[in-house]
């Protein structure tokens, strides 16, 4: 069957910037694609001329007859008084789904995304859930394939677990760009890379991100090693042309224009192959107090809900904390009472005299109009970091900035490269404490990189709030979990936080039961046979038993979930999936139960 997007030779540049060139690009069915590159690439470019949304410069996009493309853009826009309802509403229409199928379309994907409230305004909604629903928006017209630009930025990490889940048990092929390795690793069946340093334009590679850097490796070595061989058979060509060659033989012409053409392809590898990257280094002060902040009893209160508190919890130099939580719990919220933004329902605050502290806002505030000369240094052409002065060209250079880029809008730059600029004015600060609020969207993985091993090494005191949870258990030395329920709990890592988070959701445990102290029984070989306790022999003989009605509880769940009735009733359905979740936790628990038993007396 033939792909169902099959582009080839597509290319697109931006006034004299080439984005791409000459690219073959296909979707197949049962395809998870993860999309990287630098900034600036033109990853979104192309997802937009896959999509239909951009017209490439040159080449073709093939699409299968009658297949669906579903897109979702890095940003989710709505306008005043659209509801939840009427979003998805003019997704049918534009799918041109009409009849009995509409209503039931409408609830099931809306249900499964996690929406009760249908009649709730789109542009009300917070960040994580406009990604939501741009997501349904797209799902309910049952996409072949499914383009998604970022879509873990402003989701929370309960929502990027349902994104992959999603994902990986979807039957539509799908074409993600995303910075988020770990998700990359948990959902893409193949990953695509756009970088001028590979010879065609970008590298494919079947498996997940971990197979694709094993492959990256592979493939940078081979081409250095044959960069190294030109150059060596140019030198060669060089010192011949050097002794004057008569060019008036075939032969000699011949070898001429070979020598030209070696030294043509080896200035072109080297063009693309000259790689530079960020250089972040975030400028602390001199400060030796330890103990910097100190919270006592501090809670807030939001619209007459507790986000947290009380809390008690110092913050001392040296110190990475990551902040977890869904959307809502008050993570933001905890960063603005830390700057003083806002005020504590309850407790206290205390900080050390002229205390220092920086903020990088997720809204990323930024005068789009400003060149990005102005933006960089907005007084003058020079900077002043760590008490030396940098020319404006330099200090832009040192974040992957061109000469030319300087008197352009920042208005034309990629997100990740506004978000370079915000780091580049956020490095101009020394600061006490750093107060990172999602510094990771839309940054590109080199960057990522670059950024981790700058705030590892940074002495000041460090409070990040990210969904990137690589960077969370890389970077952070504690990380303080909001539950959402006004609750916090102090762990080691990102891992424990997340193991603790699913344990939360599981039922009860039986209790322990108690070791049998009976002698065990010699079997014919003279090793010792198990055999249960009088506990776990009573379990054994009803556990057959549990099973089918476990078995039977869960298929009553999923002949719900086809009642029309439960269909077209939002929160109906909402309790007919969790508890389809909980019957299918129980009947696992049982199995392994059971087969734990029974492998005990086998």
């Amino acid at each position: 069957m033939p792909p169902i997007l099959n582009a080839q030779g597509l290319s697109k540049k931006f006034g004299a910037t080439p984005l791409f060139r000459e690219i073959a690009f296909t979707v197949s069915e049962g395809d998870r694609i993860g999309l990287i590159g630098p900034n600036g690439s033109g990853k979104s470019t192309l997802l937009g001329v896959l999509g239909g949304s951009i017209d490439a410069d040159s080449g073709d996009v093939a699409v299968r007859r009658r297949a669906r493309i579903g897109y979702v853009a890095q940003d989710s826009v709505y306008a005043q008084g659209k509801t939840i309802r009427d979003v998805m509403l003019a997704a049918l229409d534009e799918a041109g789904v009409s009849g009995s199928d509409r209503d039931a379309r409408l609830f099931e994907t809306l249900g499964r995304a996690g929406f009760t409230d249908f009649d709730a305004q789109a542009v009300a909604l917070s960040g994580g859930w406009r990604k939501r629903l741009a997501i349904a928006e797209a799902l309910v017209a049952h996409p072949e394939v499914l383009l998604l630009d970022e879509p873990t930025n402003h989701l929370d990490l309960a929502g990027i677990e349902w994104l992959e889940m999603l994902l990986q048990s979807a039957e539509f092929a799908s074409v993600v760009v995303s910075h988020d390795r770990y998700f990359l690793e948990n959902v893409a069946t193949e990953m695509v890379e756009l970088n001028r340093v590979y010879a065609d334009g970008l590298l494919r590679v079947r498996g997940n991100y971990s197979k694709f850097l094993e492959e990256k490796e592979a493939y940078l070595e081979a081409q250095s090693k044959q960069q190294e061989s030109l150059a060596n058979r140019v030198r060669t060509e060089v010192e011949w042309l050097r002794r004057g060659p008569k060019a008036r033989t075939t032969k000699s012409k011949a070898r001429i224009d070979k020598a030209n053409e070696l030294i043509g392809k080896l200035a072109d590898v080297n063009a693309r192959t000259q790689t530079s990257s960020a250089g972040i280094d975030f400028a602390a002060t001199d400060r030796q107090t330890k103990r910097l902040v100190e919270l006592q009893g501090v809670a807030c209160e939001l619209g007459g809900r507790r986000l947290f508190g009380p809390l008690d919890f110092t913050i001392t130099s040296g110190m990475r904390l990551g902040l977890v939580g869904p959307n809502g719990s008050g993570k933001s919220t905890l960063l603005k009472l830390l700057m003083g933004q806002l005020q504590p329902s309850a407790g206290e605050i205390r900080k050390v005299e002229a205390l220092r502290l920086v903020y990088f806002d997720q809204d990323r505030g930024i005068d789009t109009s400003l060149t990005l000369r102005r933006a960089l240094a907005p007084d003058s052409d020079a900077v002043v970091y760590n008490g030396r002065v940098i020319h404006v060209a330099s200090w832009a250079a040192r974040f992957l900035f061109a000469g030319e880029q300087l008197n352009q809008p920042v208005e034309r730059l990629s997100g990740g490269e506004r978000a370079r600029v915000l780091i580049a004015r956020l490095m101009l600060q020394p600061a006490d404490v750093l107060l990172l609020d999602e510094p990771t969207n839309d940054l590109d993985i080199p960057t990522l990189e670059i950024l981790e091993e700058s705030l590892m090494e940074y002495p000041g005191a460090l409070v990040l709030v990210t969904h990137d949870r690589y960077m969370l258990d890389r970077v952070s030395t504690l990380v303080l979990g909001l539950d959402g329920q006004g609750g916090a709990e102090r762990f080691a890592n990102y891992s424990q936080w997340d193991e603790w988070q699913k344990a939360q959701k599981e039922p009860a445990a039986p209790a322990a039961e108690k070791k049998s102290t009976a002698p065990q029984e010699q079997n014919a070989a003279g090793s010792a046979k198990k055999k249960h306790s009088y506990l776990e022999a009573r379990e054994f003989a009803t556990i057959e038993q549990r099973v089918e009605e476990a078995e039977a509880a869960l298929q009553a769940c999923r002949e719900k979930l086809e009642d029309p009735a439960v269909v077209t009733d939002a929160t109906a359905l909402q309790q007919a999936i969790a508890a389809m979740e909980a019957a299918q936790i129980i009947a696992d628990k049982l199995y392994a139960r059971w087969a734990e038993l029974t492998e005990k007396i086998s």
